[in-house]
C-alpha cells in the first residue's frame, strides 16, 4: 500500500488533466497576510510559518515530471511538516474566484487539525470531520466547495472495477465524513483530491531522489536503491600562494549538479551524539543549497573557523548550560558550553564625534527620567538643618523633657527605582550584511549599543553590555562588553567599538546565561533586551523547529524566573516566529534600521514607568 501512495506523484501528474481558470485565479501572496493569523485562531501550531509550494522539492519534482510526461498539468496539494504549512502559490481549480479564495482559508482550518491516525484517505476524512466539529461556521464552506468539485471527479461507473471502489470511497468520504471508510485495494493511483492535504508529505529525501531517478530513467525502470544514499564530499586542493587570495580553486568534478542530493545533518532522535557531530563536520566544509527566491542552485561555504584563541580572548574554561530538545521534549542538562570572552585588542576610546550630538540629546532626555530627590527628615546628621524639628526641639528642652540625641537634620537621597538591564546582542555572521543606506547591521548594533549606553549611564540604572554567536554546541561566545558590576567609560565603549560579525545564532543558551547573570542583580524589576537579525541557527541540528522551541523554552524559564525578556529585532521575516517566541507584545519589528537607537531609547523609557 505505501509503495503505491508512495508513487502517487509519478503517475497520477499524467493521470490529471485539469488546466485550471486562469481567469478566476488567486494568489497566496494575497492572502499572506491574513493566513497565520487565521492558521492560529483555528488552533494551528503557533511555531509553523507559512509557505509556498513553489520552490520546494516537491514543487520542482512536480514541475520535473510535468516536462516528461509532455502536459501542462497543474497538480498542487498542501500540507505541513514540523516546520510549517505549505500552500499551492496559486489556486485556479474553480471558475468562481471567491470559491478558490475560499479553499485556500479551507486548507489551512484542515492544516490546524491534529493528525488523525490511519490510511490517507482516512486521516483526511478525519481531520474534515474534526474541523467541521470544531468549527460549525465552516460547513457552509465545506459544502459549497464540495458541490463545486464532485461535478469534477470521475463517474465511478464509468471506471474500471478496481478504481470504480477507490473513487467510490473518496467521493463517500468527501460527502460523509463522518462516517469511517474502508479504503479498497490501491491498483492505480486516483485523481487528486483538491479539499484534502498530500497523501503523503513530501520530505527532502523523497524528492531529491524521485527526482534523479524520473531525470535518469524515464522508463520507469527500478534503480538501484543504493544510489539514493551516495554522499558526496568536496574534493579539496591546494591554492597557489602567489595568486589572489580571494580566487577559489576547485575541480571541475567537484561541482554538484541539482539531482546529486547532499545530505544536510538533521538531527532525529536515534542519532547519537558522534554521528550528529560528525555530519556537521561535513557540512561545516560545503553545501549545496537552494536559492527559493532566484529558483536557482548555488554553492554555500561555511569557511573553516579560526580558534578560540584566534580572535577572541576567553575569560575562562567556559559554564555548561542545559538545552531544550523539543522532540524528546525534555531538558537535556549540560548539552552547551557557554564561553565569556572580551573582544581581542579592544582599546579604550573615546565616543566617536558623529554620535556626540544624538548622545548629549538622550543624556538629557534620560536625566529626565532618573528618580526624583525626595526630602528626608529627622536624620541623625545630613547636609541641611531641619527648622521644624530645631523649633520642637526646643520647645520641649523648655518645657523639661530631656532628648539625648535630637535627629535635627534632612537629607536629600537620590531616589529609587530598583532596575536593572541587561543588553544581549547578536553578533552572528548576519550582521555583516548590508540594510541600504544604514550601512551593516553590525554597524547599527555597534552604534545602537554605544548610544544606549550614554543613555542608560545618565539614567542611574544599572545595566550589563553584552554580544553573543556560537560554533556548534561546545563554543557558545558571550563576549562580555560591560558587566554590571564595571563603570562605563572609554573601556567599555573600546570594547563595543571592536566588536565585529561573528559565527552563528545558538540564542538559546545565551538568554539561559544572560538570565542567569541578571539574576544576581539586586533589582526588584529585571529587564532583559535581546537585539537580533534573524532566527535562532547554527551549524548543528540546531536550525528551524529545534532551534526556535529551545530559544522559546528559554524565554519561559526566563518569565518563570520574574524576568521581563524582550526582542528588538531588524529582521523583516520576524513576524512569522517572534510572536510564537516572545508572544504578540513581547517584541518590536524595527522597520529602519537606522532608527534602532531611538527605538532602544523610547523603549527603554516605557519600561521605567
Amino acid at each position: 500500500m505505501e509503495d503505491i501512495v508512495g508513487g502517487w506523484w509519478d503517475k497520477l501528474v499524467r493521470r490529471a488533466a485539469y488546466r485550471g481558470h486562469p481567469a478566476a485565479a488567486v494568489e497566496l501572496e494575497s492572502i499572506a497576510g491574513q493566513a497565520p493569523l487565521f492558521f492560529r485562531a483555528m488552533g494551528g501550531d503557533p511555531a509553523l510559518v507559512l509557505r509556498s509550494t513553489v520552490g520546494t522539492e516537491h514543487g520542482a519534482r512536480r514541475r520535473l515530471l510535468e516536462r516528461l510526461a509532455g502536459t501542462g498539468t497543474k497538480v498542487e496539494l498542501a500540507w505541513r511538516d514540523s516546520q510549517a504549512f505549505y500552500l499551492p502559490d496559486k489556486l485556479d481549480l474553480y471558475p468562481d474566484a471567491a470559491l478558490n479564495r475560499q479553499l485556500y482559508f479551507w486548507l489551512m482550518a484542515l492544516a490546524a487539525a491534529p493528525v488523525p491516525p490511519g490510511d490517507w484517505l482516512n486521516r483526511n476524512r478525519a481531520a474534515t470531520a474534526a474541523c467541521l466539529a470544531a468549527m460549525p461556521g465552516l460547513a457552509q464552506v465545506y459544502q459549497q466547495l464540495l458541490a463545486a468539485l464532485l461535478p469534477m471527479r470521475p463517474d465511478p461507473a464509468r471506471l474500471p472495477p478496481g478504481e470504480s471502489a477507490v473513487e467510490r470511497a473518496i467521493q463517500a468520504a468527501l460527502r460523509q465524513p463522518e462516517i469511517e471508510q474502508i479504503l479498497p485495494p490501491i491498483t492505480q493511483p486516483p485523481l487528486p483530491v483538491p479539499l484534502w492535504l498530500h497523501p503523503l508529505p513530501p520530505t527532502v529525501e523523497q524528492a531529491g531522489a524521485a527526482a534523479q531517478n524520473a531525470a535518469q530513467n524515464p522508463q520507469g525502470k527500478r534503480p538501484d536503491q543504493r544510489s539514493g544514499r551516495r554522499r558526496y564530499r568536496a574534493q579539496r586542493v591546494a591554492q597557489d600562494e602567489r595568486k589572489n587570495g580571494m580566487l577559489l580553486v576547485f575541480r571541475a568534478e567537484s561541482l554538484f549538479t541539482w539531482d546529486e542530493y547532499v545530505k544536510v545533518n538533521r538531527h532525529s532522535e536515534e542519532d547519537d551524539d558522534n554521528n550528529g557531530e560528525a555530519a556537521a563536520e561535513d557540512m561545516n566544509r560545503l553545501s549545496l543549497a537552494q536559492d527559493a527566491d532566484t529558483k536557482s542552485s548555488k554553492l554555500k561555504f561555511d569557511l573553516d573557523l579560526p580558534a578560540a584563541a584566534y580572535d577572541d580572548s576567553p575569560l575562562g574554561p567556559g559554564l555548561k548550560l542545559p538545552e531544550w530538545n523539543w522532540k524528546q521534549q525534555k531538558l537535556v542538562e549540560d548539552h552547551c558550553i557557554i564561553k565569556p570572552m572580551l573582544p581581542r585588542d579592544a582599546q579604550p576610546a573615546a565616543l566617536p564625534d558623529r554620535l556626540q550630538p544624538l548622545a548629549r540629546r538622550l543624556r538629557r532626555q534620560f536625566q529626565a527620567l532618573a528618580p526624583e530627590r525626595v526630602r528626608r527628615s529627622g536624620e541623625a546628621s545630613g547636609p541641611d538643618i531641619d527648622i521644624d524639628r530645631v523649633i520642637r526641639f526646643m520647645s520641649e528642652r523648655m518645657s523639661g523633657v530631656a532628648i539625648a540625641e535630637p535627629a535635627l537634620y534632612q537629607a536629600w537621597p537620590p531616589g529609587e527605582r530598583s532596575l536593572a538591564c541587561l543588553t544581549l546582542a547578536d553578533l552572528s555572521l548576519s550582521t555583516e550584511s548590508w540594510v541600504g543606506e544604514a550601512g551593516r547591521v553590525i554597524d547599527v548594533i555597534r552604534d545602537s549599543l554605544l548610544l544606549f549606553a550614554e543613555a542608560l549611564s545618565a539614567s542611574g540604572d544599572a545595566f550589563g553590555l553584552y554580544g553573543f554567536s556560537s560554533i556548534r554546541r561546545q563554543e557558545v561566545r558571550l563576549q562580555v562588553l560591560k558587566d554590571f558590576a564595571e563603570r562605563y567609560d572609554d573601556t567599555t565603549r573600546g570594547r563595543i567599538i571592536a566588536i565585529r560579525p561573528g559565527y552563528y545564532t545558538r540564542m538559546g543558551a545565551a538568554i539561559r546565561q544572560s538570565s542567569r547573570i541578571l539574576l544576581q542583580q539586586p533589582a526588584a524589576r529585571r529587564l532583559l533586551l535581546i537585539i537580533s537579525d534573524g532566527k535562532p541557527n547554527d551549524l548543528d541540528h540546531y536550525e528551524g523547529r529545534y532551534g526556535i522551541e529551545d530559544t522559546r523554552q528559554a524565554i519561559l524559564e526566563a518569565r518563570r524566573d520574574g524576568l521581563l525578556p524582550f526582542c528588538v529585532t531588524v529582521d523583516r521575516e520576524a513576524g512569522d516566529y517572534l510572536p510564537h517566541l516572545f508572544g504578540h507584545r513581547g517584541y518590536v519589528v524595527v522597520q529602519q534600521a537606522q532608527t534602532l537607537p531611538q527605538v532602544l531609547t523610547r523603549l527603554y523609557a516605557g519600561f521605567t514607568r
